[in-house]
């Protein structure tokens, strides 16, 4: 994994480092009140190459503490409408010109799931339905909340997954075909799995190339157990 890392992030870091550095000398240049749009057109610049360089630092991490056997599996109750509504918000930073996040909810508010697990899966699935949409596209998220299962959809209209690469989405490193060259280290769908695994749940998705992907994940609801006094 090692010699993995250093041959992705010798590939994986030059990219958002360039537009950092290049950003960050522009920005100078634009001393004028009337050139804040200049300004702030490459503060965007920078603010996306951070989060990039911090996701693939993130997947290398978590990777680590999944071997390690670090992680585990706390449920606590969530309002799982405000933590997504939330989640959306800081997302929506990523998100190319004119692309929307739609998000459906449907059943119990408060679930029990543990958040931090469930945050990283569903800003991992999110990011890649931006990543690997065009401007313009929709996604979708939606959500069912029963008392014993929780069962989420994340939907884009992107550029899907061939068919030949569909046994492999989860692998640890693999990246599909067509990923051209968006930026990724091929951990994050393998992070995803384990950490649905953890939660004792399950995750499959439907795609086509040219039409997008959705991924559905289904999670037990862990209601506190009732004790008699």
């Amino acid at each position: 994994m090692k010699s993995q890392f250093v041959t992705i992030a010798s590939h994986e870091f030059r990219t958002p480092l360039g537009t950092i550095l290049s950003s960050a000398s522009l920005i100078g240049r634009y001393s004028k009140t009337e050139e804040e749009d200049k300004r702030q057109k490459h503060v965007q610049r920078i603010k996306s190459a951070v989060t990039n360089l911090t996701e693939i630092l993130n997947d290398f991490l978590s990777i680590g503490k999944l071997e390690e056997g670090r992680v585990q599996s706390i449920p606590v109750e969530v309002n799982l409408p405000e933590f997504c509504k939330g989640l959306i918000e800081e997302i929506k930073g990523l998100c190319k010109d004119d692309q929307q996040i739609h998000f459906q909810y449907n059943g119990k508010s408060d679930v029990w799931l543990d958040k931090q697990l469930l945050r990283n899966v569903l800003f991992n699935l999110l990011s890649n339905a931006i990543k690997y949409s065009e401007a313009g596209k929709s996604i979708f998220l939606r959500i069912a909340a029963g008392d014993k299962l929780v069962s989420i959809e994340i939907e884009d209209q992107g550029i899907g997954i061939p068919e030949t690469d569909q046994a492999h989405i989860f692998d640890r490193f693999f990246r599909a075909h067509n990923a051209g060259n968006v930026q990724g280290t091929g951990l994050g769908l393998n992070i995803v799995q384990n950490y649905i695994d953890l939660m004792k749940g399950e995750v499959s998705f439907s795609s086509k190339v040219g039409q997008g992907t959705t991924f559905h994940i289904n999670l037990p609801n862990y209601l506190p157990i009732q004790t008699k006094d």
